[in-house]
């Protein structure tokens, strides 16, 4: 019986690019990898809101200003750390791609910012924690699902 199973093709091999466990092995590595880009975007987000809020700055437009220069770094360490060797589009195609759901991602932290802060009446920055975690989880699935992917390895 040993022998017959040894020469079966296995299944589930970890060395075949489409196998289960290869797409969730590259899901992890790409929701870390994101998580600590979006990290290191959503604390400079985070400080300029706080600061532009301080000076005296309308919330709204100091999260709008903020968000886009997070973004900004968030759009730059994705494509050098994050999903690099995945480029399925032109450099111009993919950036115009990754700020599209970036604004959709800030009309998203607009809106609930602003439901936060007027109908739950918390302060802006205690507001931003909810906020933060639903658009990256929001802009994640969409970047890595859109943008980001490689058909012909078999991942996605």
């Amino acid at each position: 019986m040993s022998a017959v199973s040894d020469t079966l093709p296995r299944q589930d091999s970890d060395a075949a690019p489409g196998t289960r466990r290869a797409k969730l092995r590259l899901l992890v590595s790409d929701l870390l990898g994101y998580g600590l880009v979006s990290a290191a975007a959503l604390a400079l987000d985070w400080g300029l809101l706080v600061t532009f809020v301080k000076a005296g700055m309308n919330y709204q437009i100091a999260a709008a200003t903020s968000f886009t220069l997070g973004m900004l770094l968030a759009y730059a360490g994705s494509v050098l750390f994050v999903f690099r060797g995945r480029r399925e589009r032109s450099f111009g195609a993919e950036a115009l791609g990754f700020f599209a759901i970036g604004f959709l991602g800030l009309a998203l932290n607009q809106g609930l910012l602003f439901g936060f802060v007027h109908f739950a009446g918390l302060p802006v920055a205690l507001a931003k924690a909810p906020t933060a975690g639903c658009v990256f989880s929001f802009n994640f699935l969409a970047r890595r699902t859109l943008l980001f992917v490689s058909e012909a390895a078999g991942v996605r």
